[in-house]
């Protein structure tokens, strides 16, 4: 063995084809979807406590709690009448030391047909003190216009474009950033476990150049935040990719399929034979107020009485700040028969399923508040580290890709042993 043989470094032992491959998939893909993540990822940082900065800035919203009956949906609809004759109730949200948000939609669309219910037809916003009848605040919307959380929401769930454009883009971006995260840590995991590579995976070497600082925060932080943005990940594509959702609701009940949600319909046949409109909106009110007299908040959805078959909805909170055990009721507006629903929503939290429950509380995990205002707060700082990969990522690879290329000193022969120094961007064997 010559002495050139017996003093040239070991060579880095070559990656496997699995592992190249995820390198690329992991380089590659996240130069493409780096954007949307980003965006994703900071407007539901934002959204995460939207419920809590809204309180702060909107202080007038507090009403301290008396021991009497609230407003019914029928003295909501009289008070609303006297200052738009030309609108009509689309919902009520009551909770618990809160204003009631009274949502007022137009009689009649401008092609001459009826309304629909929900939140986007809302073109009045009326805030009413729920013991009173005294009208807090009341916000006129004009065609499109939207409030901050609103246009977070907007950039959230479809990127501002389109919902049939941006929608498809975030849903399968997020499917995009799943895999993402399975890459990334495998690319992290190192071949050896010593000092070295645990101080380099774990720990941020602060005192050390930005290119090796910015490494570690996307290796280190993206390892830290893994699980919290997994879970939000793949409870987020809950809402948009339904062969997911489906197949997800399939595999945690041990094989049922998912049930979709619809409209159900009032029997058209008995209009006007039992109830008038405010009669029956107030008998489905009283028959939920009175099995749940310690719920914290209901969300009463108006019926269109310009539509015979339109039914009366009343979703039921009762503890605040939290959707997972809501139950909900559908009413028909005639008879005030009480319609039954197939979805897992429908089914109360304490009777459902594992899987059912695990729907249930999907938006408590997505948002983190399934572990109270402790969760808000690691949702919001995961997404918030979910948001700086790409950009920490971009760098790590704009560094290799088109740093300058350095003259390779020429090797000198010495006596004794060797010195080599290591790159800061390559990893510790």
């Amino acid at each position: 063995m010559t002495q050139k043989q017996q003093t040239s470094p070991k060579r880095k032992q070559k990656d496997s084809l699995f592992k190249r491959i995820n390198n690329w998939l992991h380089l590659w893909l996240g130069l493409i979807s780096g954007v949307i993540v980003f965006i994703v990822c900071i407007t539901g940082c934002i959204w995460v406590f939207n419920e809590e900065i809204t309180g702060l800035l909107e202080p007038e919203n507090k009403v301290e709690w008396q021991d009497k009956p609230v407003l019914t949906p029928s003295q909501l609809t009289e008070v609303a009448a006297k200052l738009y004759p030309d609108k009509v109730p689309s919902y009520a949200n009551y909770r618990l030391g809160e204003v009631i948000n009274l949502g007022l939609k137009d009689k009649v669309a401008k092609k001459g047909r009826p309304q629909g219910g929900g939140r986007r037809d809302v073109a009045v916003m009326l805030k009413i003190n729920p013991y009173t009848g005294e009208v807090v605040s009341n916000e006129v919307r004009k065609p499109g216009e939207t409030d901050f959380f609103r246009f977070i929401l907007n950039g959230h769930r479809f990127l501002w474009m389109p919902v049939e454009i941006g929608r498809p883009i975030v849903n399968y971006g997020t499917l995009v950033f799943v895999i993402l995260l399975i890459t990334g840590l495998i690319w992290w995991y190192p071949k050896k476990w010593n000092k070295s590579t645990r101080d380099k995976n774990f720990k941020i070497k602060w005192g050390a150049s930005f290119k090796r600082v910015n490494l570690d925060l996307h290796n280190v932080l993206g390892f830290y935040a893994l699980l919290f943005l997994a879970a939000i990940a793949l409870t987020g594509m809950v809402y948009g990719l339904k062969w997911y959702s489906g197949g997800l609701y399939w595999v945690t009940t041990g094989g049922e399929k998912l049930q979709e949600f619809r409209k159900l319909k009032s029997d058209s046949l008995q209009k006007g034979r039992f109830f008038t409109p405010a009669g029956a909106i107030d008998g489905a009110w009283a028959k939920v107020v009175a099995k749940h007299k310690q719920s914290t908040g209901f969300y009463y959805s108006f019926p269109d009485t310009a539509r015979a078959k339109a039914a009366i909805d009343i979703y039921v909170y009762p503890t605040a700040g939290q959707f997972y055990n809501s139950q909900s009721y559908t009413f028909d507006q005639h008879t005030l028969k009480e319609l039954e629903r197939s979805d897992p929503y429908a089914v109360a939290f304490d009777q459902a399923s594992f899987g059912q429950k695990l729907r249930k509380m999907n938006y408590e995990i997505h948002v983190g508040s399934i572990l109270g205002f402790p969760g808000k707060v690691l949702a919001f700082l995961a997404s918030l580290i979910g948001a700086s990969l790409p950009i920490t990522g971009f760098l790590v690879w704009y560094g290799r890709k088109f740093k300058k290329k350095k003259k390779a000193s020429s090797a000198r022969v010495k006596s004794g042993p060797k010195a080599y120094t290591l790159q800061e961007d390559t990893v510790l064997e």
